[in-house]
């Protein structure tokens, strides 16, 4: 493979700074896509952009992709069901009453309990991110916006809260994937070696408490702030010009006339989304285990062989399903009403569906640039045993935050981290967690990541005020993560 040395990092970094600095997120991947295949060509104008048009095309090569990107056209689906059967209108009905009871205990306070209940669903899902993701949003949403709660602090909670939880819950397809990693870098017990890593895993740790600092001490920061202050202010959930990622005709839909708001037509499809999620990471995973010893051992094992993307897949198309045959069985709708909602909704998802394709576009260019490689490799001379964690942990960030990816940050770094943790005579668990960790903190910051774009998604947010957000909170806890790794390179 060719080297393109420094011009690897170029078009991501690009990429990104434009994406923040004009809000214009579409344009500037498109731009940065297009820079990495001009490099990649010679700087022949023609090719490059023809090139570019079959990156595009290459994307659907990947199934795990085109999975994601069905997956993420046909939530809109979801999304119109519950609110057209008057699901979320009941299921706010009976959050009210909680509201009701703590804003009688103490003004307030109820804002306190909402958040608070956001964050412990998201954790709660850590069998998956997409899906926890979505599940706070779509839950929390109507609440929020009744409460007066920014959606920029929604998706914080929503995104802060999900791959945090998967990593230091590895009992999903995350563990299976980082173990698969550990495996083939002659790690003899790889479900010790992770276990024992998380205690090291500072990063997500300090994610997850900071998230419950902000929410019971009400005291924000940089442009959370500013935006608690607007709504507080002004009643304005977004900022003026703001884009968010669902369009009115989604979180606004007009529900049916004339049947009664019941609960459980939101609680239903949402609980089988999260309970089927399992289920087929099982299914999709069963025939890969070969060495089970028992039906629960062959289960659990199961999880972990799974398919994540088809699983997201298999799991929204049963709730779509599920929430059919429970609404036609009341009465609420017909079979012509539904197709029409199954179609309007993936409608008014394409535009997250194109930013999808765009973000899996990049992050196949910059691993045809070998953007992951080059930085990693940019370290091996210089680096000493007392800085390897910290050092491993700020370039995982930077992978991650370039290629909007944490599980191919991993692929890629705990290929280099591993061996010059033995080199060094660093102790591995540490490195692990230092490339586990750098690769969530670099995802947090990164507005290409897809768990970032399904968190602004799911909260009806405008992604690049998202990303703004939260950016701060990100760094407050990369940078105290950085210390404490320096701390325990020099003592351990």
């Amino acid at each position: 493979m060719t080297d393109y040395g420094f011009l690897s990092i170029l078009p991501p970094v690009l990429a990104i700074i434009l994406a923040l600095k004009t809000k214009q997120v579409y344009v500037s991947l498109v731009l940065g896509i297009w820079l990495s295949w001009l490099i990649m060509s010679d700087w022949n104008f023609l090719e490059g952009t023809l090139a570019t048009l079959e990156g595009f095309v290459n994307v659907f090569k990947s199934e795990g992709n085109t999975r994601t990107i069905m997956f993420s056209a046909l939530v809109g689906a979801l999304l119109l069901f519950i609110q057209y059967s008057r699901g979320v209108e009941g299921f706010v009905n009976q959050l009210n009453k909680l509201i009701v009871y703590f804003e009688n205990k103490q003004s307030g306070y109820s804002r306190v309990v909402v958040q608070l209940l956001a964050f412990l669903t998201g954790m709660a899902l850590f069998v998956e991110t997409s899906i926890s993701s979505l599940t706070v949003g779509t839950i929390y949403r109507p609440v929020f916006d009744k409460l007066k709660i920014p959606r920029e602090k929604l998706a914080y909670i929503a995104d802060s809260s999900s791959a945090p939880s998967s990593i230091l819950i590895p009992f999903n397809a995350w563990g299976a994937f980082i173990m698969g990693l550990l495996l083939t870098q002659g790690i003899d017990n790889p479900f010790g070696v992770l276990m024992s890593s998380i205690k090291y895993n500072f990063y997500p740790i300090i994610a997850l408490l900071l998230v419950v600092v902000v929410i019971v001490s009400k005291k924000d920061f940089g442009p959370m702030a500013k935006a608690e202050k607007r709504t507080r202010d002004t009643g304005k959930l977004l900022n003026d010009g703001s884009k968010p990622m669902i369009s009115e005709a989604v979180t606004s839909y007009e529900p049916k006339e004339g049947i009664p708001a019941r609960a459980f037509n939101m609680i239903v499809p949402l609980v089988t989304m999260v309970i089927m999620m399992p289920v087929w990471l099982a299914y999709t995973g069963w025939n890969n285990v070969t060495d089970a010893t028992s039906w629960w051992n062959h289960f659990v094992t199961s999880l972990g062989e799974g398919s994540g993307s088809s699983s997201v897949l298999y799991a929204v198309t049963t709730s779509i399903v599920v929430g059919m045959i429970l609404y036609r069985s009341q009465g609420i709708m017909r079979s012509r009403e539904m197709v029409d909602l199954i179609l309007k909704g993936i409608s008014e998802l394409m535009p997250l569906a194109l930013l999808m394709l765009l973000a899996f576009a990049i992050g196949d260019a910059c691993k045809a640039l070998g953007t992951g490689q080059f930085v990693a490799n940019w370290s091996k001379d210089w680096l000493s045993p007392e800085f390897l964690p910290a050092i491993v942990f700020i370039i995982s960030s930077f992978i991650a935050f370039s290629t909007g990816t944490s599980w191919g940050t991993f692929a890629i770094m705990l290929a280099i981290s591993i061996p010059m943790a033995n080199l060094h005579g660093s102790d591995v668990t540490l490195v692990v967690a230092a490339t586990l960790g750098g690769g969530i903190f670099g995802d947090h910051c990164s507005p290409i990541s897809d768990t970032s774009i399904i968190s602004s998604m799911a909260s009806a947010s405008d992604h690049i005020d998202h990303v703004r957000t939260q950016l701060p909170y990100a760094l407050v806890g990369g940078i105290i993560t950085v210390i404490l790794y320096l701390i325990l390179g020099f003592t351990m």
